[in-house]
């Protein structure tokens, strides 16, 4: 039998949630800013209606754990927490930038992947992907940081391809490297995440809830841990 996870992203303007069981993966995907909240439970209860499961059938709850939206993520983990908490499941983060590069391995065969979410402030959430063996798998580390001091950075001469919000609000990123923009992978999707979450399941990457928090990047950003977490 197939293992049965949820996964659920909101740390951008777009929300989506995903479940994988069967063998088969079923989602729902909308650009809502400012609206997640409203949006995400609602999507969650469809897919396991459409499924004929409910929150205790899962192996596994997933979640983008960003970097993204500040108030995106905690949306993001936050549900997790509640779902996670109520039906005893042991939980999956997912980097948001990983998972659109997941997205441009499956849809486009890329083989080498520069992520880039608008930080705002001047700054990018950003980090270099690799494709081995089908899954995205970061080089060096993550990071925000403001395109002026990304062009001070050496990257090796092949071709990169680049997904996220970033290129467009700083189209002098394509300046950086040998560069293709794809348009289509503006936002992290949690269809994507599938195969990462998957990954992690059999890898035994799963963490209990109270172990979970979300990923800022910014050192400045602090998180409201759960009761009697120090």
């Amino acid at each position: 039998m197939s293992e049965k996870i949820l996964i659920i992203d909101t740390s951008t303007e777009a929300c989506s949630v995903a479940l994988a069981y069967n063998d088969c993966v079923e989602w729902q995907f909308d650009i809502t800013p400012q609206s997640h909240t409203k949006m995400v439970l609602p999507m969650v209860d469809s897919l396991l209606k459409q499924a004929d499961l409910t929150a205790k059938d899962l192996d596994a709850i997933a979640w983008g754990r960003g970097p993204g939206s500040f108030t995106g993520v905690r949306i993001g983990t936050g549900i997790m927490q509640g779902l996670a908490l109520g039906a005893n499941k042991p939980v999956i983060a997912l980097s948001t930038l990983a998972a659109m590069a997941q997205q441009a391995i499956e849809e486009h065969n890329a083989t080498h992947i520069m992520a880039a979410i608008d930080a705002r402030m001047g700054e990018v959430y950003w980090g270099i992907y690799q494709n081995i063996n089908g899954l995205a798998v970061l080089v060096d580390e993550e990071v925000v940081m403001s395109p002026e001091n990304l062009k001070q950075g050496s990257f090796s001469a092949q071709q990169y391809v680049g997904v996220g919000s970033a290129w467009k609000v700083y189209p002098q990123l394509s300046e950086l490297a040998n560069i293709t923009v794809l348009d289509d992978i503006l936002y992290p999707h949690a269809k994507a995440m599938t195969k990462l979450a998957k990954d992690a399941w059999t890898s035994d990457k799963a963490v209990d809830v109270e172990d979970a928090a979300p990923v800022y990047v910014r050192d400045t950003v602090t998180w409201q841990k759960l009761p009697g977490r120090e």
